[in-house]
């Protein structure tokens, strides 16, 4: 049995991005004292809205060589073998395999890959809403949030500090903007 309520709003179909109102941004611990930021400039999203919202379906595909950190050097270390290892794995995946909804809540499960390690990740959020825009297409927003630790994907680079302790955290806190048309 599932806990499956339906947003009142909600509408069976296919939704594709609308890039220009969506992100995908990371932070992560930077010397124990604060946190590095970041996004990913290029990703596509799909989703297919089941006729409710336990048979939906979630995939995203994220271009790992768009990682903008807003400096271009760290970038640069970001897409070598001691992180994404760009030129061997240049895309990160998620396919949902179950969402559960309460009202504008929901908790979405799925298998995500990054360098070639495919790991269950489970993401909460929350439904925008959905309206019909001034040219007439009908979109839908979210947000979403979830934690991994980057050394269950095989991104293992540190570095040990003088003082004690290491130059990055192990969690990365990944938080999805999201906003979809329906294609008619």
């Amino acid at each position: 049995m599932t806990n499956t309520t339906t947003h009142p709003q909600y509408i069976a179909g296919t939704w594709t991005l609308d890039a220009a109102h969506s992100e995908i941004t990371f932070s992560v611990r930077h010397l124990a004292i604060s946190k590095v930021r970041g996004s990913f400039e290029k990703f596509d999203v799909t989703i297919v809205t089941g006729d409710s919202p336990d048979e939906s379906t979630i995939e995203a595909t994220i271009d790992v060589a768009s990682v903008n950190t807003n400096q271009k050097d760290r970038d640069n270390h970001l897409r070598t073998s001691d992180f994404f290892l760009v030129e061997e794995y240049p895309t990160i995946t998620f396919k949902s395999t179950s969402i559960q909804t309460t009202g504008e809540d929901f908790t979405l499960v799925g298998d995500l890959t990054l360098r070639g390690v495919t790991k269950k990740v489970t993401l909460t959020g929350e439904l925008g809403g959905v309206i019909t825009d001034e040219y007439g297409q009908t979109k839908a927003g979210a947000t979403a949030s979830t934690k991994i630790n980057r050394k269950d994907f095989g991104v293992n680079w540190n570095m040990a500090l003088e003082g004690g302790g290491f130059t990055l955290g192990d969690e990365v806190t990944v938080n999805i903007e999201l906003e979809v048309v329906l294609q008619k």
